[in-house]
């Protein structure tokens, strides 16, 4: 009778489908329980007006701290000249537009084409 072990290995199914398992009930639940609890619940309206921000928000701290924070966390304000370059376009696209898939289309673009003339 085959043992079945846990250990890692890279012939081990067993082992590979137990974490895809567990992978996938632990990204279902985060998004299953807020759906479920709250589809009945009536949300203020203050709630949903500061939900709004919320994406924008944790965007904005993503792209600032890659632009201007060094690998030891050191601030670094003119360490990436062709980002900056490039978020102040993708503000002004992000401006006229409203649009955030074309404000990311736009600023990898001027990534691409700043790192070539930079």
């Amino acid at each position: 009778m085959p043992v079945l072990s846990l250990v890692p290995s890279h012939h081990n199914l067993t082992y590979h489908l137990i974490v895809i398992v567990i992978a996938a009930i632990a990204a279902f639940i985060p998004r299953y329980f807020p759906m479920r609890f709250f589809t009945n619940r009536k949300i203020p309206l203050w709630f949903n007006e500061w939900m709004k921000y919320v994406p924008v928000s944790l965007f904005t701290a993503l792209v600032v701290k890659s632009i201007f924070m060094s690998k030891t966390y050191a601030f670094v304000p003119f360490g990436h000249v062709s980002q900056i370059l490039a978020a102040v376009i993708v503000m002004i696209v992000a401006y006229f537009t409203r649009s955030m898939a074309v404000s990311v289309i736009g600023g990898l673009a001027a990534v691409w084409l700043i790192s070539l003339v930079i």
